[in-house]
């Protein structure tokens, strides 16, 4: 997997070594958390560029980026008909 890396070509191949080696879980696991990361660092760059955003209106702008806006609007429409 070249192109846009700064690995260096054997650490990446050690990488990948013990990635195969690793147990479904352990795989599972790591990827799970990266997951977990890479939605926390989207939200966060959401939250920079909606100063004064509330949790709600982040997370309307982070389903709309990632799922669509139709999506977005629906949850939208489902917490304005929850709220009191």
């Amino acid at each position: 997997m070249r192109g846009l890396t700064d690995t260096d070509p054997e650490t990446e191949r050690v990488q990948l070594e013990l990635m195969r080696r690793a147990s479904p879980e352990r795989r599972l696991t790591l990827a799970l958390s990266l997951s977990r990361t890479v939605m926390s660092l989207s939200r966060a760059g959401l939250a920079r560029g909606t100063p004064g955003g509330s949790v709600d209106e982040i997370g309307l702008r982070f389903v709309a980026l990632h799922y669509g806006s139709e999506l977005a609007n629906e949850v939208r429409a489902h917490l304005l008909a929850r709220k009191p």
